[in-house]
């Protein structure tokens, strides 16, 4: 082990003047060689192990060379067929919260320690229905005549939408959840400080919200991905449907946890939402935006997405 650390530290050295590309294309080798000797696993399972797999430990790694520079796109994976598309977010830290209104302050830091990963988009009622058709859901929501398909789910209380995930846990053996409020934040973010990941103007046709000049403002919901994604590669943090996070409702940030857990402190029959929607306007859609929903009311303009906790089985191949 400590031979493989001394080559991967000559290595380092010596991808420094290289392309983004062949970086990305000799990291990939390292990892597969010398990170994944850490699972205890000898040549022979190694051998074994597909070029999926090993890409997927190298997206779990190294999150922060987990771009495709021909495609310009972060890159994804699924766990199963039917699974949401997942992309990667870094550990780091940010300050959260905002100085617009009190239920948003006090700012404070927060530190993930370890990445994670998070779906692309929000869930779609082609995976709500999957989970149907596969035992775990038992509520076939209402699509407000807007269509199914790539359409996000709405129509879900918090206890539906925590179902999905234990059913995505239960199909996959890996720990799917809701977010946190916090991981909801540093993800919707993607490195900024400013409003929205792209400044502070929402300017027009960036966001679906009311008056933000996207076709489906004021109107409805938009089809998952339609607008740009954020750095993290994630669509749809700002607008379009309001998304359950795992917290209880507190009005303040006093006491918040500062390592990126949710906060079950509060009152429980209301839960946090974020991301604002089509029906309110871009002040809600702002990364530091927060508001509350009764745990058991369902809308129109709510709906989720789910995370995956990566360091549980980062190097557990798929067999």
């Amino acid at each position: 082990m400590h031979r493989i650390r001394r080559w991967q530290g000559r290595i380092n050295k010596t991808i420094r003047g290289l392309t983004p590309a062949l970086v990305l294309a000799f990291a990939l080798d390292a990892v597969s060689i010398g990170e994944t000797a850490q699972a205890g696993e000898t040549a022979v399972e190694l051998a074994q192990v597909s070029k999926e797999e090993l890409e997927r430990r190298k997206r779990e790694l190294d999150p922060i060379d987990n771009f495709d520079v021909r495609s310009r796109r972060v890159r994804g994976f699924k766990d199963c067929p039917e699974c949401p598309e997942m992309v990667v977010i870094p550990k780091g830290s940010f300050i959260m919260g905002s100085k617009i209104t009190k239920r948003e302050q006090p700012r404070h830091p927060v530190f993930i320690k370890n990445p994670f990963a998070m779906s692309r988009y929000e869930i779609t009622f082609d995976e709500w229905e999957a989970c149907i058709l596969g035992g775990g859901c038992k509520h076939n929501p209402h699509d407000h005549n807007w269509g199914r398909g790539r359409q996000p789910v709405i129509n879900v209380d918090f206890e539906m939408a925590e179902g999905y995930a234990r059913w995505l846990t239960k199909k996959t053996g890996k720990p799917y959840r809701l977010p946190s409020e916090a991981e909801w934040e540093y993800a919707a973010r993607g490195g900024s400080t400013t409003a929205f990941w792209f400044g502070d103007d929402p300017g027009e046709g960036r966001i679906n919200c009311r008056k933000c000049g996207t076709f489906w403002s004021g109107h409805r919901n938009a089809p998952v991905g339609q607008l740009e994604p954020n750095p993290f590669g994630l669509f749809d943090m700002h607008g379009n449907a309001y998304e359950w996070v795992s917290d209880c409702w507190v009005p303040h940030y006093k006491g918040a946890p500062r390592d990126g857990g949710p906060r079950l402190d509060g009152d429980c029959n209301q839960r946090v939402i974020r991301g604002g929607s089509w029906y309110y306007f871009a002040r809600q859609a702002r990364s530091a935006s927060r508001a509350k929903n009764g745990a058991k009311i369902k809308s129109y303009w709510l709906s989720f997405r789910v995370v995956l906790e990566l360091d549980a089985y980062r190097f557990r191949p798929n067999r």
